[in-house]
């Protein structure tokens, strides 16, 4: 009986093992089902060591809730917890007041089946002060490397070599057998490691120091490789382990509780761990391990791969060479590849492919059709769908790298080729640049061509688009409200926004990874066009019909946006245009805009202003606040410009999106034209003005999409009549027009657009987009949002007491709806 105490290291993060051990210590990380560190507990037991000093670091209370006092083994734990860094010999210094003797130190995430008696006899015979216990292996690189002379001795020592350093294939395990005294030439909480600083001193004074090559198993589990490996070695018989669960044939292990189902193909070697069920016509093997509590259902096919406890996985899945970790659920026809790994509490639906060493974090879901190729470690949902509404975003350098960039931009110009020139641009941040930079690298790959306008805004890079000929662009924004969001927003050679079927396209070459390549002699030059927003100030004053009025009159503005590079080029604009310019920045001070248009409205009423401008984060929008302070909200803002368009060039008939006021049509009706509604969509809005409004240099586009030019023709329109904005919003017929948002789960949206129908089906209904429900009394609109999990339920009223009641009434039957179980 070994009457010595141990103590386990078990601080590990375990980093290289990630997402395994994203929410578990590494000595938690499960082999067959059981914690690696509970094997050396028991190695431990097995030779009567009982007193055993455990240090932690990383997420200790996992590890202290699971061994508790240690009594199940029938050893006695003690914690020791680093509040601060200690390396390998701090932390086991840390421990001093429990080592009053010889004691053992093992690592706790490492594997291992030493005989312990004989390495502490030869360290007593050896009356060594310290004794490594060493293994030979053939690529020492990743350890620490140890030459011993003939009797033993260790006489050099080098940790993680190259291989111009290697003198030996004779590494470090990490196990040592030391005297109490050795930590002496350290004080307690200070930072020293073991092979780096404290045998090195023993070394240099001569202190009795000894190497113990083992013959038995020894793997330190450090990477995803070696983690599959140890338990395909245990599977093979190479380590010298019992196990709990019954060996119904050779090599086939399956746990108490477990239930296999009929025409199930089990290839050994295979291990199946407790209260499992495998159902029918499922094959499983060779080397594939089930963690407790888990069902695998019908058909399916899992080789080489090891899953963890409490998983589910769904019909006709194929899952190759992957690490499952616990709770997780798989839908049907999931295909999982070599080397991949789905970390813990994720789900994956239908259909969803896993590429070959793709890693997925924790808590992540993967929405239907999704192909994900390349890892997920932030966010908490993938999907096959990049697009929201209008552009691409999320947070950079987590959701929007720059390697996702470059694949994106390899997927715009496969998708769009024409003649494969390409407008970019950016904001003027960093941020922006970096992205912008990535698309740029990954269009050249494919042989296209680029002209880069550096800074500028959407609607510059729309209007570059047309103005060079291009086949396409790119603008890169970084969002003003939440600063780490960016957004990146592509355009067809029209200059307007792509429309969804090339977002589908776009998505299916970046998922599959399936974008054109060329040689070096493609790769083309960078066209890099300087002060580009010179070019397009000057181009937005030539559509103006009378600066020089303009001039003369001289209105005062007073303008904003949280965008300082947008509220710049308005400015300059503006000035060239003959306006006074006030900025009002207390914008900032405003978590939102909403907040802030008391202050710019009185501001305007004071300064005895001709007009307020709000202009949008991306520049395209605008909010005006007239003479007399009155703000004009976003469906005013439509009827107002859909009068100017109509009064500038009366032969045009109106665009508008489908879900604004139908005031509109009376005022076209009363300039003898008809109204075009589209999805409400920018992009569907866009590419009809571009092409109903050839002749009439794309007045309406302008108003609607481009704040900057717009505002001018506002002004110009304004001043050639010499009214005031104030006077114009009194010709515009009084409407009664109200918006909800009403919160969902995204599962929901397409059952209740359903319900709804049902419910109104003898009713006068439009199924254009959403679904449109007109009555005596005006009408509804319950339109799903396209970015979020929400409703948007527009009403418009013949009184504002019926535009009310139409709001109130949908919006209750929506939630009615979601409610209903």
């Amino acid at each position: 009986m070994i009457t010595i105490k141990a103590v386990v290291m078990a601080g590990g993060k375990g980093t290289r093992l990630r997402p395994l051990t994203c929410d578990l210590p590494k000595p938690m990380v499960p082999i067959l089902n059981k914690p690696i560190m509970e094997y050396s507990i028991e190695l431990l037991r097995k030779y009567g060591i009982k007193d055993i000093a455990v240090t932690m670091a990383y997420l200790p209370s996992v590890i202290t809730d699971y061994f508790t006092t240690g009594d199940h083994w029938g050893v006695n734990l003690k914690y020791y917890i680093e509040e601060t860094p200690l390396g390998t010999g701090g932390s086991v210094k840390n421990a001093d007041d429990f080592l009053d003797d010889t004691f053992i130190v093992i690592s706790g995430d490492a594997l291992t089946d030493i005989d312990i008696s004989k390495a502490i006899k030869f360290h007593k015979e050896k009356n060594s002060k310290a004794t490594l216990l060493l293994k030979k292996e053939s690529v020492p690189l990743e350890y620490g490397v140890i030459i011993t002379d003939e009797n033993d001795k260790i006489v050099r020592f080098l940790e993680k070599p190259s291989w111009g350093e290697v003198f030996s294939d004779t590494i470090n395990t990490g196990i040592y057998i030391l005297e109490p005294e050795v930590l002496d030439y350290f004080n307690k909480g200070e930072n020293f490691d073991f092979s780096k600083d404290l045998f090195p001193r023993l070394l240099e004074d001569n202190i009795p120091m000894y190497g113990y090559v083992i013959e038995d198993y020894w793997s330190d589990v450090g990477d995803l490789k070696s983690y599959k490996d140890t338990q395909f070695d245990i599977l093979k018989g190479k380590v010298n382990l019992s196990f709990s669960e019954s060996q119904i044939e050779k090599g086939i292990w399956i746990g108490e509780g477990s239930t296999i189902g009929n025409a199930v193909n089990l290839k050994p070697p295979v291990y199946i761990g407790k209260n499992c069920h495998i159902d029918n016509d499922t094959s499983l093997g060779p080397f594939t391990i089930i963690g407790d509590n888990s069902e695998i259902k019908y058909k399916n096919s899992i080789k080489r791969s090891i899953i963890w406890k409490n998983t589910r996985i769904s019909n006709n899945s194929q899952i190759k060479g992957s690490v499952i970790c616990s709770n997780v659920a798989l839908k049907e026809r999931v295909n999982l590849y070599e080397d991949s790994v789905i970390g813990s509490g994720s789900e994956l639906a239908n259909e969803v492919v896993i590429k070959p060493n793709i890693k997925i974090w924790p808590h992540k879901k993967i929405e239907e059709n999704t192909v994900a190729n390349q890892n997920m470690v932030w966010g908490t949902k993938s999907s096959k769908t990049l697009f929201g509404f209008r552009d691409i975003s999320g947070e950079i350098n987590i959701d929007i790298t720059p390697e996702f960039a470059s694949k994106l931009g390899s997927s715009f110009a496969s998708t769009i080729k024409g003649d494969d020139t390409y407008v970019v641009s950016s904001d003027d941040t960093n941020a922006s640049r970096s992205i912008k930079n990535s698309l740029v690298s990954g269009i050249l790959s494919t042989g296209g061509g680029i002209i880069d306008i550096t800074e500028g805004s959407v609607a510059m890079n729309r209007f570059a688009v047309r103005h060079y000929k291009a086949s396409g662009g790119i603008h890169v924004r970084m969002d003003d409200s939440e600063l780490n969001k960016v957004h990146i927003e592509m355009i067809d050679s029209h200059g307007a926004n792509i429309d969804r079927n090339t977002e589908r396209k776009i998505e299916n070459i970046f998922n599959r990874e399936d974008f054109e390549r060329c040689n070096r002699d493609r790769i083309k030059d960078i066209i890099r066009v300087r002060n580009f927003s010179s070019l397009y100030i000057r181009y937005g004053l030539d559509l103006m019909k009378d600066v020089d009025k303009i001039k003369i009159k001289n209105p005062k503005l007073i303008i904003s946006s949280r965008s300082s590079n947008i509220l710049n080029y308005a400015k300059k604009f503006l000035e060239d245009l003959g306006c006074d310019i006030q900025i009002d920045n207390s914008i900032n001070k405003y978590t939102s805009v909403k907040d802030y248009l008391t202050t710019i409205s009185s501001e305007v009423v004071n300064k005895k202003a001709d007009i307020g401008i709000i202009f949008s984060e991306n520049g395209e929008n605008l909010i005006l606040i007239d003479n007399k302070g009155t703000i004009i909200d976003k469906e005013k803002y439509m009827a107002l410009i859909s009068l100017i368009a109509l009064r500038e060039d009366n032969k045009s008939k109106l665009v508008v999106p489908y879900n604004s006021p139908r005031i509109i049509e009376r005022i076209a009706s009363e300039h003898n034209t008809n109204v075009i509604r589209t999805k409400s969509n920018p992009s569907d809005v866009m590419r009809k003005m571009i092409t109903n409004n050839k002749n009439s240099q794309l007045l309406q586009y302008v108003l609607y999409f481009d704040g900057i030019w717009g505002s001018g023709k506002i002004i110009d329109f304004l001043v050639k009549r010499d009214i005031n904005l104030s006077v114009l919003i009194e010709e515009i017929p009084d409407f009664h027009f109200v918006k909800q948002e009403i919160e969902c789960h995204w599962k929901d949206k397409g059952r209740i657009i359903r319900e709804v129908i049902e419910e109104h089906k003898d009713e006068d209904i439009e199924l254009f987009e959403g679904v449109k429900i007109n009555s005596d009394k005006g009408w509804a609109l319950i339109l799903p949002d396209s970015e979020k999990p929400l409703f948007n339920v527009y009403t418009e009223g013949f009184s504002e007491e019926y535009a009310k009641e139409l709001s109130t009434v949908f919006s209750d039957k929506v939630k009615r709806l979601l409610n209903k179980k």
